[in-house]
């Protein structure tokens, strides 16, 4: 018995090649069993006109604002100063919880005094919820991030004195 050699069917090509030329296809692929036959022709690239959406320009802010008094720019650095050094800043970027459920009691509030370790609020990162322990004790004095609020790594969070 001789071995048969399965081969090519050039007729075959040809029928697909003139399927792709009558309907004006530029690819096309049969299989059949364990053989798969791919014609393809290289048609004129069709440059297509993207329209790009028109972006409003950015207006900075008034003149006015830079000739601000300079007891009202000290303020704000002041308190910048003061919340670096006392905030405790998100170790990571996500949404920032305050309570454990939605409608639940906040971990804390202003006022409340907390002992090193409690969890004082929730980051949610890459849908995992991970606690954020307080890293000292002592009184928060201010909370700067809302609940379900998006926070960036580094931005203060709560002020513990």
């Amino acid at each position: 018995m001789a071995d048969k050699k399965p081969g090519i069917d050039q007729a075959l090509i040809r029928d697909l090649a003139n399927i792709l030329k009558d309907t004006d296809l530029t690819e096309i692929e049969v299989e059949q069993d364990d053989l798969r036959i791919r014609v393809s022709r290289n048609g004129t690239p069709v440059a297509m006109p993207m329209a790009m959406p028109q972006m409003p320009a950015y207006q900075f802010p008034a003149a006015a604002a830079a000739v601000a008094p300079a007891n009202a720019v000290a303020a704000p650095a002041a308190e910048s100063a003061r919340a670096s050094k006392n905030a405790v800043t998100a170790p990571m970027v996500g949404t920032a919880y305050l309570s454990p459920a939605p409608g639940a009691r906040p971990f804390v509030e202003v006022g409340a005094t907390v002992k090193e370790g409690q969890t004082i609020l929730i980051i949610e990162a890459m849908k995992t919820m991970n606690q954020i322990p307080a890293p000292r004790s002592g009184k928060v004095t201010e909370i700067f991030v809302q609940d379900a609020a998006p926070v960036e790594y580094g931005e203060p969070l709560i002020v513990i004195e």
